[in-house]
């Protein structure tokens, strides 16, 4: 499995895992929203529903490995998962750490300094 194929299975499932701190960040850079607006919003989605997200990001993330199996290695019945079982359990491992893995520097590292920039949170 190449580097391309784990970022184009990761990509969708981590930035919406994210949104509870990008959507008021995107707002502000957008000019629909206050800093001040953007930081109560941030406030209250990553306050309240951060496990929303999180789990949004796990659903997706789960559907993109189904459906990359489906349709780029042809794994259409059960009998076929049971031929193609490690190589599903590898890759399922590798998304599922990769995914972690950008989330985090996601969310901690890029989204936290461009909202620091914007002055949505301190």
């Amino acid at each position: 499995m190449k580097i391309k194929e784990i970022l184009k299975i990761t990509w969708l499932p981590v930035v919406a895992a994210s949104l509870c701190c990008l959507a008021p960040v995107i707002l502000v850079l957008l000019g629909l929203s206050t800093v001040s607006f953007a930081t109560s919003l941030t406030d209250n989605l990553y306050g309240d529903y951060k496990w929303v997200f999180r789990s949004l990001g796990l659903v997706l993330l789960i559907a993109s490995v189904l459906i990359y199996f489906k349709k780029q290695k042809g794994v259409c019945s059960i009998d076929e998962a049971k031929r193609k079982r490690n190589e599903i359990i590898n890759t399922s491992i590798i998304v599922l750490l990769v995914g972690i893995a950008g989330y985090v520097f996601w969310l901690y590292v890029v989204v936290e300094y461009i909202g620091k920039w914007l002055s949505i949170w301190e």
